[in-house]
C-alpha cells in the first residue's frame, strides 16, 4: 500500500470537540465523496498506529480535509491529533469505502458518523443536484451537532436533527425509532445511508428491516 506523508496546512475549531484539519494534497492523489483513508502521524512512536478517517473536501481541491472528533478523556491518536499544530505532519495512504452517492434517499448519521456525508453532500451542492435527499442526524446535545449551519444551508426542512440527552425547541428528542422513521421518511425514498457507531447502525438496519427495506437499497461500510 503506497504511503504519503503530507504537512498539515491548517487547523479549525468546528464543535467544542471536533477539529477540521486540511493538509497537503500528494499529487495525483483522488478520492470519491464518501471514501475514507487509513492515517497516522508522522512520529517515530506513532507512524504505525493507523486509524481510518474519511475525507470531507471536496475532491476537487487543491487540499485534503479530514473533520475529527477528538476524544481528550483516553490517550488515544484522537487525542494526540488534536494536540498537532500547522507544519505537523500526517501519514495518509490508498483510499477506500463502501460509502458512496447512488441516487436521492435518507441520510441516516450518527455523531462523527457524519462524515462520509459532508463530502457528499458538498459534491451534490457543487452540482447542484442536492435535489430531495433528506438527512436524519443523531447527536446527544445542540452543541454536538457538526456543521450545523452549513447542513441546514445546504439541505433546508430535510435536515433532521434528533437530541438523546438535551430537549431544545424545534429538535426532536430521543432515540430514532421505527416509528420515527416512518413519520420522517419520504415514502418516494428508495435508497438509503447510514454511517455511525455500530450499535446504532445495528438498531437502525433493524428498523429499516421493519419498515420493509430491502438490504440492497442500504449503502454503508460493511460492519
Amino acid at each position: 500500500m503506497e504511503e504519503y506523508v503530507v504537512k498539515i496546512l491548517d487547523i479549525n475549531q468546528v464543535t467544542h470537540n471536533v477539529k477540521r484539519f486540511q493538509f497537503e494534497k500528494p499529487l495525483g492523489y483522488s478520492f470519491k465523496p464518501g471514501q475514507a483513508t487509513d492515517v497516522s502521524i508522522n512520529v517515530p512512536a506513532l507512524r504505525n498506529e493507523k486509524r481510518p478517517f474519511t475525507f470531507t473536501s471536496l475532491n476537487s481541491a487543491e487540499y485534503l480535509e479530514f473533520t475529527i472528533k477528538i476524544y481528550t478523556d483516553h490517550n488515544g491518536i484522537t487525542n494526540e491529533l488534536g494536540k498537532l499544530k500547522s507544519g505537523s505532519e500526517l501519514i495518509i495512504r490508498d483510499v477506500w469505502g463502501d460509502i458512496s452517492y447512488k441516487g436521492e434517499g435518507v441520510f441516516i448519521a450518527g455523531g462523527a458518523g457524519i462524515t462520509p456525508f459532508i463530502s457528499i453532500f458538498r459534491d451534490l451542492q457543487q452540482r447542484n443536484k442536492i435535489g430531495g435527499n433528506v438527512l436524519i442526524f443523531a447527536n446527544k446535545t445542540k452543541n454536538d451537532i457538526i456543521l450545523e449551519s452549513e447542513l441546514k444551508r445546504l439541505l433546508g426542512n430535510s435536515f433532521i436533527n434528533i437530541l438523546s440527552n438535551e430537549k431544545v425547541e424545534g429538535y426532536s428528542f430521543g432515540f430514532i425509532t421505527e416509528e420515527f422513521l416512518k413519520v420522517n421518511i419520504p415514502k418516494h425514498l428508495r435508497n438509503f445511508y447510514l454511517c455511525g457507531p455500530p450499535t446504532m447502525m445495528e438498531a437502525i438496519l433493524k428498523q429499516l428491516s421493519g419498515l420493509g427495506v430491502s438490504e440492497n437499497l442500504i449503502t454503508m461500510e460493511k460492519m
